[in-house]
């Protein structure tokens, strides 16, 4: 949610970077946020008005009832229910109306970053650049899940017995392998500085739109029955709820976190052969990074955070490329955003692993996330990156380690996680 303050002040402004995420069908919300806060504000000078001169009058009533004058006193008390029927009609408008002002502001997009390349979806993504040589082999790499089944590593007809498509059971050396990926993350980030965390898997609806937009909710999350509580799609979402309406102290920024979790989604795979495979999963594992900083600090981290993740795949063998995402595939909360994608060697091409962001205050601003300094009290920035989610993880890897005998050299970072064990066979 963006401060209210630049619709009064330069709605043109934000109507332009409403242009720039090619959503034009908001552009009215801006005048009508700009007039429903006209209105707002005159209702609440009226009622600050009326309280004022009802405090007036009240103090007048004692006097009178000392001074005998009972006639007088009354004839304000009666002045005074006349002005309490008009401030409770003041405030019941100013409830409507802040209701109306909330529910128009929490679609209006995020100012996005001056050095966001304008586009209006995915395909206009900006490659900035590539780490590690992307090699194929002269020998063909199976499909994943080919791989993965020739080891007796994955089981997912019965999967799809208990839970149905989309989910799997990993077994033996690949699943050592997948748990082995998550544990090195999480090492590798506490190494970085990041203080380790495992979160609540499950979060209440007031947190749930305070980290993402309506319309991301809908299509990812799913909700327990009967009860005011969502299965999280990220451990982002419960770790940056930790901080809601709370003042952190300034001198604790950054709080830099990492978080394990498991997630929970409502995509299902793409037709064909993915179906099989492990790419497109409504369950899956995540190790996260999420920073609480100042605004003048965020674009550091920003930096930081998705070179952290870089480093991480290149020392499991895995060439990455970074790709910045253009204004149309920004979700409505984030200023800033790129991917980071794996090399795959069997697909001849790059496949998102994780995603970094920077969302400026819009999260603080939607939870209460607030800090004390020198001049007042002000809403933090908030970041968050993936350092891996796997098995897309796990995909990358044995892709980038098969051999043409179908081993899997396991990467020497890996191995002290797996008992030793250097090759899969």
């Amino acid at each position: 949610m963006i401060d209210i303050k630049l619709i009064r002040e330069n709605k043109e402004l934000v109507k332009e970077n409403i242009k720039k995420k090619f959503q034009d069908h908001k552009l009215p919300l801006v005048d009508e946020v700009y007039d429903l806060d006209l209105r707002f504000r005159e209702v609440k000078a009226q009622g600050d008005q009326l309280r004022s001169l009802k405090n007036n009058k009240s103090s007048e009533i004692g006097s009178l009832m000392r001074e005998g004058k009972k006639d007088e006193a009354m004839k304000i008390k009666d002045e005074i229910a006349k002005y309490n029927e008009e401030i409770n009609d003041l405030e019941k408008e100013e409830e409507k109306l802040t209701k109306e002002i909330n529910d128009r502001m929490m679609v209006i997009p995020n100012i996005i970053d001056e050095s966001v390349p304008i586009g209006e979806d995915d395909t206009k993504n900006v490659e900035i650049q590539k780490y590690g040589e992307p090699v194929v082999p002269d020998y063909e790499i199976p499909y994943h899940a080919d791989i993965i089944e020739k080891l007796n590593g994955m089981d997912k007809d019965a999967a799809g017995r208990t839970s149905g498509q989309g989910f799997y059971y990993l077994l033996g050396d690949i699943a050592r392998l997948h748990e082995a990926v998550l544990a090195y993350a999480r090492d590798f980030m506490i190494s970085k500085g990041f203080t380790y965390a495992i979160p609540p898997f499950m979060i209440r609806s007031d947190v749930v739109t305070g980290v993402m937009s309506f319309e991301e909710m809908d299509a990812m999350m799913y909700k327990i029955e009967g009860e005011d509580l969502y299965l999280i799609g990220t451990s982002e979402h419960s770790m940056i709820g930790k901080f809601k309406d709370q003042i952190v102290k300034e001198d604790s920024l950054p709080i830099t976190m990492t978080s394990y979790s498991p997630c929970f989604r409502k995509e299902g795979g793409s037709h064909g052969l993915e179906e099989r495979g492990l790419y497109r999963v409504h369950q899956f594992e995540k190790q996260e990074m999420i920073v609480l900083c100042k605004e003048e600090e965020a674009m550091d981290w920003y930096n930081k955070m998705w070179s952290y993740t870089v480093e991480f795949f290149r020392s499991l063998d895995v060439p990455v490329r970074t790709l910045e995402c253009c204004s149309g595939d920004l979700a409505d909360l984030k200023v800033k955003s790129c991917d980071v994608e794996a090399w795959s060697p069997r697909q001849k091409k790059y496949f998102e692993v994780g995603s970094c962001s920077t969302l400026g205050d819009a999260q603080a601003r939607r939870l209460g996330i607030r800090t004390k300094g020198k001049n007042g009290t002000y809403y933090v920035n908030t970041l968050n990156n993936t350092v891996v989610a796997t098995p897309r993880g796990l995909i990358a890897v044995i892709e980038n380690n098969y051999n043409e005998d179908g081993t899997i050299t396991v990467p020497e970072v890996l191995r002290p996680y797996m008992g030793g064990t250097d090759i899969i066979k």
